[in-house]
């Protein structure tokens, strides 16, 4: 059985309630012993799209804005060749 739960802290732990209709399906009781397999949910890709849509800058301006101040290799020549 698989359940989406979200971890809460509990004091210095974090904790996970099991809802009651798994509780009910697995009859779990209290003081015996469960494995829990844990798998930390990632986000889709359809999630993660449009997350930047207020994006102010151009891909061509961040480019240029990483270069300020760095000498390309055909700078760096002409540099040495005196031109």
């Amino acid at each position: 059985m698989e359940i989406k739960v979200i971890p809460k802290r509990w004091g210095s732990s974090i904790a996970v309630i099991i809802p009651k209709e798994a509780v009910i399906r697995e009859k779990i009781k209290e003081d015996i012993p469960i494995i829990i397999n844990v798998i930390k949910e990632k986000p889709k890709a359809g999630e993660l799209f449009g997350l930047l849509k207020n994006w102010k800058k151009s891909t061509q301006e961040i480019k240029n804005e990483a270069r300020k101040g760095w000498l390309s290799f055909s700078d760096r020549e002409r540099g040495k060749n005196g031109r």
